[in-house]
């Protein structure tokens, strides 16, 4: 008998003579070289709205900065980032970083490019292609999902007061899941006496796309010019509704993952932001470890000031006020502290989920290092497009060097750092939109 250890193939399946079949998890006999080369390689983006605390150092609130201090490798952190010590060799820290594009928008309105970078002109809010997405599109049938988008406002919003981060080709908003339930029901709800109507449905729509798409060639050679621009548009978003389908019947046959759900609080809402928020981080650790996408957004508020189910959250929560008027109240006596246990409290959240990662054992490492978290605002502080309080964790096996705070002039746009990321996640980019390069202090 051979002494050579014994190799699996990650894309290897269990199958049943009933025909089922289920694919593995990874395991040590597929071989840590193959999951550096072939292994998922994930990235999550977490928003919060309206910046952070943000006081001078020579303030008697200054340790209630997001900002830590220090700089390089010799820094600490203040009480709003205290709980990710124990990340800090696992995490980088920015400042100065911005979109210049988002400069000469309105307080509110940033959001919708916070991983876009694009410009918006007058009265034309046509967005661009997201990082994320970018991403979702080059790992392709990998995954049951492309993507995971949620957020805890659902759907798209309205044109800079965006409820979704993440946006597909033509700068098409792609609609965040807010309900935790739907969203396990989505990636891990078995239910077998709906096997046959779910086959029926997508049969059904895949035949009237087909009718549509066949019938829009007629259409479309009797348009103008400026016409056939705009059901190009059109057209573009129902063939992606087409790959949808097509992707979901070939994933028909294979069983969802089965994952324990009794710790999740799949009822909470709005008005439990406590259950709300560590549910939905729990939720794309779960679609991580199973490996049913690589690629999840999280918008934990938008920018539509009152009318944003979020905005409630520190109030329930017993910080005081809404988000809106901590965010306004942040320079007035006592403001940064009431601003920075906010900060605090999501910096909190923002270490369940990392500790979750690095917890979770893959390959010779942890899930954390083959995941890039990126984590932050598009808001210094309020209504101030300068300066985003931002952080990258994780993502060592891919590539990046951690354990620093760096400070950048604002020459140095945000896009800087969406192109470090996209050719970490092996998405080969030279440029993407307005940026000059890579960050190459973050590149180990």
């Amino acid at each position: 008998m051979s002494n050579k250890p014994w190799h699996l193939n990650r894309r290897t399946f269990l199958r049943s003579t009933a025909g089922v079949s289920l694919s593995l998890p990874f395991l040590e006999c597929m071989g840590a070289g193959e999951i550096a080369k072939n292994g998922p390689k994930r990235m999550c983006a977490v928003y919060f709205p309206y910046g952070a605390s943000l006081p001078k150092n020579d303030s008697p609130d200054a340790n209630w900065s997001w900002m830590p201090n220090g700089e390089g490798r010799d820094f600490t952190f203040n009480n709003s980032l205290k709980s990710l010590e124990p990340f800090q060799n696992d995490l980088t820290v920015f400042k100065g970083l911005s979109h210049p594009n988002g400069r000469k928008m309105g307080g509110h309105d940033t959001a919708d490019i916070w991983l876009t970078g694009a410009q918006f002109k007058g009265g034309n809010f046509r967005n661009s292609t997201s990082i994320d997405q970018l991403a979702a599109q080059h790992f392709g049938e990998t995954t049951r999902y492309s993507s995971l988008t949620m957020s805890t406002d659902g759907g798209v919003g309205e044109p800079t007061r965006s409820s979704t981060l993440s946006f597909g080709r033509n700068g098409q908003p792609v609609p965040a899941h807010n309900r935790p339930r739907l969203i396990f029901d989505r990636f891990f709800g078995i239910n077998a006496d709906s096997m046959k109507s779910q086959r029926q449905e997508l049969k059904t729509s895949g035949s009237m796309l087909d009718l549509l798409l066949d019938h829009s060639k007629s259409v479309r050679k009797n348009l103008g010019h400026q016409d056939q621009q705009k059901f190009d548009e059109y057209l573009e978003s129902v063939r992606s509704i087409e790959k949808r389908v097509d992707r979901s019947q070939r994933w028909l046959d294979i069983p969802k993952p089965e994952v324990d759900a009794s710790k999740l609080h799949l009822d909470s809402d709005e008005s439990t932001p406590a259950e709300y928020i560590r549910t939905m981080y729990d939720l794309i650790f779960l679609a991580f470890q199973t490996d049913s996408t690589r690629v999840a957004t999280y918008q934990l508020g938008n920018m539509n000031g009152a009318t944003s189910v979020a905005g409630q959250f520190p109030q329930l929560l017993g910080f005081g006020n809404k988000i809106h008027s901590l965010a306004h109240g942040w320079n007035k006596t006592g403001g940064a502290e009431k601003l920075g246990k906010w900060d605090q409290y999501l910096a909190e959240q923002l270490a369940h989920f990392l500790t979750r990662l690095k917890e979770t054992p893959e390959a010779d490492g942890s899930m954390l290092d083959s995941t890039i978290v990126l984590y932050g605002s598009s808001n210094s502080n309020t209504h101030n497009n300068n300066d985003y309080p931002l952080l990258l964790a994780g993502g060592s096996k891919l590539g990046l060097n951690h354990g620093q705070f760096l400070k950048f002039s604002k020459d140095t746009p945000l896009t800087n750092l969406h192109v470090t990321m996209l050719n970490r996640l092996g998405v080969p980019t030279e440029g993407f939109v307005d940026s000059t390069g890579e960050l190459a202090e973050i590149v180990a």
